[in-house]
C-alpha cells in the first residue's frame, strides 16, 4: 500500500511535533495516532518526564487505549517521524496497531530492519502493515541537525545528558 496524501499530511504533523520535542530538550520524534474519528498527537517526553519509556509512540498508545476504552487498537494507524525502536515496536504489536507510517530509518536502533527486524518477524502474533520512508529526507535531516547540534554542544562542554 503506497503512502496517500493524508499519510503525508499526518507525517508532516508528526515532524512539527518532533520540533516541539526538541524545544523541550528531547530527541525530535513526533507521532500522530488515528483511529476512526480519534486523532491524537504526541512527542518524545523522556527528558521532560524523566522516564525512559516516554517515547511518542508509547504515550499515544496509552492515551488511545484510555480514550477508546480498549487495549486493542486494531483500526489505528500510527504516524511517526522515525523508525520505531524495539520497545515501541513491541507495544505496537501488543496493541494490535493496524498500520505504521514512518519517515526516517534508524540504523542504530530501528525495529523495522534498521537494526532489528521485530515488526516483520514471522514469530510475532500480529503483523503491522508498514509504509516506510514517507518524507524520509525531511525526517532524516531533522534528526541529523539535532544530533549535530548536540555533538557540538557536548564538544563545547555545554551538553546535557548523553543519549
Amino acid at each position: 500500500m503506497a503512502a496517500s496524501p493524508s499519510d503525508e499530511a499526518f507525517l508532516r504533523r508528526a515532524l512539527e511535533l518532533a520540533n516541539d520535542a526538541e524545544a523541550c530538550g528531547d530527541v525530535p520524534i513526533g507521532a500522530v495516532l488515528v483511529s476512526g474519528d480519534l486523532v491524537l498527537e504526541g512527542k518524545n517526553e523522556k527528558e521532560t518526564d524523566r522516564d525512559a519509556t516516554a517515547h511518542a509512540e508509547i504515550l499515544l498508545i496509552r492515551r488511545a487505549s484510555e480514550r477508546l476504552g480498549a487495549w486493542r487498537l486494531s483500526d489505528a494507524t500510527l504516524y511517526v517521524s522515525k523508525e520505531p525502536c524495539v520497545m515501541c515496536a513491541g507495544a505496537m504489536i501488543a496493541a494490535r496497531i493496524k498500520r505504521l507510517v514512518y519517515g526516517a530509518r534508524d540504523p542504530k536502533g530501528g525495529a523495522d530492519g534498521g537494526a532489528f527486524d521485530v515488526l516483520r518477524s514471522p514469530k510475532t502474533n500480529h503483523r503491522v502493515e508498514i509504509e516506510a520512508g514517507v518524507l524520509e529526507h525531511e525526517a532524516a535531516a531533522q534528526l541529523q541537525r539535532f544530533f549535530r547540534a548536540r555533538r557540538n554542544r557536548e564538544g563545547e562542554g555545554i551538553g546535557g545528558p548523553a543519549l
